[in-house]
């Protein structure tokens, strides 16, 4: 029984402690609704990232003799997945995803089980862009 008290001493500094540390208040945090989407002269979609000024918030460790700059938290991270949105249409009217044809999705299982898989057309491309 000499476990009983190391163990006993143990719960009470992890209950004692668990209430030490502050807990993350994701409050002031953009969600992605803060990426808007435009029609650009063309009539095509744009995503358009947030305003970072908007987003500024006050350094909690600033004071008067030690000013700190405010941080726009959540700004980079909206900015580029505003920029790697391939069709921002999405965003305003989303397709509805039918899914695979189950006779489809079948007939290729069963030919990958019977060894009978359908090799991948030989293609190649004539456009010099990308990589080096």
């Amino acid at each position: 029984m000499k476990f009983t008290p190391a163990l006993l001493c143990l719960i009470g500094a992890t209950l004692l402690l668990s209430g030490c540390f502050p807990k993350r208040d994701l409050a002031g945090f953009p969600g992605v609704d803060a990426i808007t989407v435009t029609r650009g002269a063309d009539g095509r979609y744009v995503a358009v990232p947030p305003d970072c000024d908007a987003l500024i918030q006050p350094s909690r460790i600033s004071s008067v003799n030690n000013p700190q700059p405010g941080i726009a938290f959540g700004c980079a991270t909206l900015t580029n997945l505003s920029a790697q949105i391939a069709d921002p249409r999405d965003l305003v009217a989303p397709d509805v995803y039918a899914g695979q044809h189950a006779d489809t999705a079948g007939s290729a299982v069963t030919r990958y089980r019977q060894g009978k898989v359908i090799e991948l057309k030989k293609t190649t491309s004539t456009s010099k862009t990308g990589g080096n």
